[in-house]
C-alpha cells in the first residue's frame, strides 16, 4: 500500500500547509518553548505504531547512565555536588533508524516534504536534512518501570517528538522554561541547583497519544520523570540536521545506540 502524509496525519485537525496555522505554531512556541500538537496522528496510525514498536522491541539497546544536567564531562573547577557536575540518571531503550520498518507510517511522516516545510516555518530553519548516518533520524524510546530521563539541557536547538503510548503512572514531562542562555555562555548555576534540589516547580506537560510535540530545550532544563506500572512508555524522537551530511558521532552512537552501524 502506497500511504501518503493524509492517510497518516490528521491534516484536518492540523492543517499543515495552512499559513494561518503555521503562524500559530510558530507563536505558540516562541512563547511557551514547547509546542503540544494534539491528534497528530489518525487513531487507528497510533496502534498500527504502537504495535511495530512492540514487535520490535526486542532489538531495543539499553542504557543506564549517570550524567549532568549539561550532558559534558566533570569540570574539575567545581566540587562534584556542584550543579555543573551533580549526576542524575537516565534510563531507556532505543531503536534505530535503520531497524524501522521499511514501510512504517513514520517513515512517511519523516520524509514527507509538506511535514519538512511545516517544521521549518515554525522553528525559523531554512531547511532540514536527515542525518547521514544509518541510525539518528527516526529513533524509538522505550521507557518501562522505573526507566527515566534525569534533568539535563539539549545540546541542540529543538527536539521533535511522536508519544505513542503513555505509561500508566508517571513518564511525566517536566520543564523549566528559560533557565540558561547557552550561547551568551550565562549558565545560570543557581536556578538549576534549586530545580535540581526540588525548590522551584516546574511545568507538566500533558502528552497524550497520537501528539506531536516540537520542544526548545538547549536552554530550558527538563526530565521525564519515572515510568510507573507495567506499561512501556513509547515515544518516537524525529531527528534533523540544518546541514546535509552530517552524521551522529561514532562515540555518540556507541553511547545511545551500542553500535556505529
Amino acid at each position: 500500500m502506497n500511504r501518503q502524509l493524509a492517510d497518516v496525519v490528521d491534516l484536518e485537525k492540523n492543517p499543515l500547509e495552512n499559513k494561518d496555522f503555521r503562524a500559530e505554531c510558530k507563536r505558540t512556541l516562541e512563547k511557551d518553548g514547547a509546542l503540544v500538537m494534539r491528534n497528530f496522528l489518525k487513531p487507528e496510525l497510533i496502534s498500527s505504531i504502537r504495535s511495530e514498536g512492540l514487535k520490535q522491541q526486542h532489538l531495543a539497546y539499553y542504557t543506564d547512565t549517570d550524567h549532568n544536567i549539561f550532558l559534558s564531562d566533570t569540570d574539575p573547577n567545581y566540587s562534584k555536588n556542584h550543579p555543573r557536575n551533580r549526576l542524575v540518571s537516565s534510563s531507556k531503550g532505543c531503536i534505530t533508524h535503520n531497524q524501522i520498518l521499511c514501510d512504517s507510517a513514520l517513515r512517511i511522516i519523516y520524509n514527507a516534504k509538506e511535514f519538512r516545510d511545516f517544521l521549518c516555518t515554525v522553528l525559523n530553519e531554512l531547511a532540514l536534512y536527515e542525518y547521514a548516518d544509518a541510525q539518528s533520524s527516526i529513533n524509538l524510546h522505550y521507557a518501562s518501570e522505573g526507566e527515566e530521563l534525569g534533568w539535563h539541557y539539549d545540546n541542540s536547538s529543538f527536539a521533535i517528538t511522536l508519544m505513542i503510548d503513555s505509561a500508566k503512572a508517571g513518564g511525566e514531562f517536566e520543564f523549566v522554561k528559560d533557565v540558561r542562555n547557552a550561547d551568551a555562555g550565562e549558565m545560570n548555576y543557581e536556578m538549576s541547583e534549586q530545580i535540581l534540589d526540588g525548590a522551584i516547580d516546574a511545568e507538566k506537560l500533558a502528552i497524550c497519544p497520537g501528539d506531536l510535540v516540537l520542544f526548545r530545550g538547549r536552554n530550558s532544563m527538563h526530565r521525564v520523570t519515572p515510568t510507573l506500572g507495567d506499561r512501556t512508555r513509547i515515544l518516537v524522537v524525529l531527528a534533523y540536521n540544518s546541514e546535509p551530511g552530517i552524521s551522529l558521532s561514532e562515540s555518540a552512537r556507541m553511547t545511545f545506540f551500542g553500535r556505529i552501524d
